[in-house]
């Protein structure tokens, strides 16, 4: 067994007996290596983000935080591709980031000959377009519902005049040119929806404002337009 097999398989047979341990000794004679080389292994692992720790005591080990990890990852390389392409679609969103490292944690759980296959198949996809015309989302506004916090931005008008507003973030509202950032606005004490593109600048304060809701009914857009995004 190969080093990238023995780590793929040293993960497995934690996730199976999780939340138990299991010792470096008794991993060493499952997979026929020393004690030592489970202990590289183990220690590879953690560098790269598995949760696994050690328990201590006689009848400690090593243990897998099975929440916080994906069991094997059966997508075809078509399956995978498709959503590299579906991905590329946000970029100029506030999801651009996050959706990159998505794909890559998708396809880094794949079996390795289809994720080989997957990457063989996205070198024969081209896209026609310049990526770079679309504007980039600053990374404090991508996450602002995320870190529910105040923002301090700078916001420019159709005339290009600059003002300074204290915000309060409550959601997003994405057309195909142009996505919104929808917050409660201190300086017009009023619901805003602020063209992600027009704002300048951004600071997060350490004020945690008190919760508001945002309903469909409150976006001054038709009725029948709006569609909100479920994951079902």
């Amino acid at each position: 067994m190969n080093r990238t097999d023995r780590l793929y398989a040293l993960v497995e047979e934690l996730r199976a007996v999780a939340p138990r341990p299991r010792s470096a000794r008794w991993l060493a004679g499952r997979f026929e290596v020393s004690v030592r080389t489970v202990e590289r292994d183990i220690n590879a692992l953690q560098q790269s983000g598995v949760p696994i720790y050690a328990e201590p005591g006689r009848t400690g080990g090593y243990c897998l935080d099975k929440a916080r990890t994906l069991p094997p990852v059966n997508l075809t390389p078509g399956e995978a591709v498709a959503m590299a392409v579906a991905l590329r679609r946000l970029e100029g969103t506030p999801f651009q980031a996050t959706a990159g490292s998505a794909l890559r944690k998708l396809v880094a759980a794949m079996q390795s000959d289809d994720a080989a296959a997957a990457r063989d198949l996205a070198g024969r996809i081209h896209l026609v377009g310049d990526a770079g015309t679309t504007p980039s989302v600053p990374r404090m506004v991508a996450d602002a519902l995320a870190t529910r916090r105040v923002l301090r931005i700078g916001y420019g008008d159709r005339e290009g005049a600059v003002t300074t507003r204290e915000i309060e973030p409550l959601g997003y509202v994405g057309k195909e040119t142009h996505w919104y950032l929808v917050a409660w606005c201190r300086l017009r004490d009023a619901l805003r929806a602020f063209r992600i593109d027009r704002i300048t600048s951004v600071s997060v304060t350490a004020e945690v404002p008190a919760p508001r809701s945002l309903r469909r009914e409150d976006l001054d857009i038709p009725q029948g337009i709006v569609y909100q995004l479920t994951l079902s």
